[in-house]
């Protein structure tokens, strides 16, 4: 699949939930092999978006349609977009008590070589000989179960990520870390979409989308939605400006 080909498009997408509109109108597409970015402030929709393309559960009753690689995966639940390699990373990972590192991470390698599961552990900044034997359990850090879960993603080698929030709970080395696996995975030949409302992580993508109540307000490039989100969005203190019949001005 070439650099220039689409891997994912959303047609129409919406979602009600409690009556309530969380997602309307929403028509995108993101390019195969780069990284983007949703961003948006807290209560924009991003996270409910990454909840819906991975097809959690709770967020599959929508309107419209969400295609990947060109077909329409609308109706699939998480476990058969997960086989079509869609990964989302949490914003707050997961705890696996009674299972260990070592074998989480095989158990989504697609090379489960222990040379390829060390190598996905020095990526993130944990030391393989002080990580591998330990338990996924609350004996980890918040910020070190995110490494963990970077790790597994990496190995997996997916051809879409998603990462809601991927700078929560972590300092700035961490952060860096984290930074150079998105150049990884893209390397890889995986397209990473980061769900986001810092400027830090959106300034790491080449293309971005900017959400507000819970639709798309603008697209291009990540200067220029970076210069919009920082003067316009930051300093408002609005949580939702389209309720209010402010227009959004490109």
């Amino acid at each position: 699949m070439s650099k220039t080909e689409t891997i994912l498009e959303l047609r129409d997408l919406a979602l009600k939930l409690g009556g309530k509109n969380i997602l309307q109108n929403i028509n995108a597409s993101f390019e195969s092999g780069i990284v983007h970015a949703v961003v948006g402030p807290n209560g924009a929709g991003k996270s409910t978006l990454a909840s819906v393309l991975m097809g959690l559960p709770d967020f599959r009753y929508i309107e419209g349609d969400i295609l990947f690689e060109g077909k329409s995966i609308k109706k699939l639940d998480t476990d058969k977009r997960a086989k079509l390699g869609i990964t989302l990373g949490w914003q707050e990972p997961a705890r696996f008590d009674g299972i260990s590192i070592r074998d989480f991470l095989k158990a989504s390698a697609k090379d489960k070589a222990e040379e390829n599961l060390e190598k996905a552990l020095d990526a993130v900044g944990l030391s393989p000989k002080n990580y591998l034997n330990r338990d996924c359990d609350k004996t980890l850090s918040g910020g070190e179960r995110k490494r963990v879960e970077i790790a597994s993603i990496l190995v997996m080698e997916p051809k879409l990520t998603l990462l809601d929030e991927p700078d929560s709970g972590i300092d700035v080395e961490a952060l860096d870390k984290m930074f150079e696996v998105m150049q990884m995975l893209k390397q890889k030949g995986s397209s990473v979409i980061l769900i986001t409302h810092s400027l830090q992580v959106l300034k790491q993508s080449e293309r971005a989308l900017l959400m507000c109540h819970g639709g798309i307000r603008d697209s291009g490039s990540s200067e220029k939605i970076s210069s919009y989100f920082h003067d316009k969005c930051m300093p408002c203190d609005l949580k939702y400006a389209a309720e209010q019949g402010i227009p959004y001005d490109r």
